[in-house]
């Protein structure tokens, strides 16, 4: 694991107060992204990295991510070059709260330019969407036309999570109160959210930031 990365477990108190997908999440100021990183050389080479993060210096922890690519994908650029071995990679987020509209942009175009790169976001709550013509409801439609799957926490979700990136000691994870309604409600959001996206062109959406 890369040592300017957080520490590789949360504390579980710390777990539970960033990743309680609660209707009104007050205080909670930070996202925090626990992540598994896939990596595959041919059909039979397969090995993994996880680890978590959190926002840092004013930097949000989707972009902060980006700038540890190098280090926790080695080869991702060298994609197609001749006599290079294709390398793929496979990344699962577990977010805090879904990424805001400048995170989604900047990380559709990251994704236009590495295809051999393909990720997963699930979210435990949703970042300001709750305004129909929310930018950061664009944001997530963005993502999804450029090929994310991004989906909301469940329980099996919150278990895994606790399971890999918590420094747990054996302890059971004891779901909260309205964990799976809470759940329930902001699945149906997102995907309310989200069926418009066929109709976006990511060449669009990069002129809101000058890309």
């Amino acid at each position: 694991m890369i040592t300017k990365l957080d520490s590789v477990l949360l504390p579980r108190k710390k777990f539970i107060y960033h990743y309680k997908n609660m209707r009104w999440a007050k205080g909670r100021h930070e996202t925090y992204l626990c992540f598994v990183v896939k990596r595959r050389v041919g059909p039979d080479s397969l090995s993994f990295d996880f680890g978590h993060l959190r926002n840092r210096n004013g930097c949000h922890v989707e972009l902060l991510f980006l700038r540890y690519l190098g280090a926790l994908c080695p080869g991702l650029w060298g994609y197609g070059v001749t006599g290079e071995r294709k390398i793929s990679y496979s990344i699962t987020w577990f977010c805090s709260w879904s990424p805001c509209v400048n995170c989604s942009l900047r990380l559709a175009q990251f994704l236009s330019q590495t295809p051999n790169l393909r990720l997963r976001i699930f979210v435990s709550r949703l970042y300001f969407c709750d305004m129909e013509d929310s930018r950061e409801r664009e944001g997530l439609r963005v993502l999804k036309k450029a090929g994310v799957h991004i989906t909301v926490m469940s329980y099996k979700d919150f278990f895994y999570c606790w399971q890999t990136f918590v420094a747990c000691k054996q302890s059971r994870f004891k779901p909260w109160d309205g964990l799976h309604q809470n759940s329930v409600r902001l699945a149906r959001k997102l995907n309310r959210i989200l069926q418009p996206c066929d109709t976006e062109d990511l060449r669009d959406a990069f002129k809101l930031l000058g890309l």
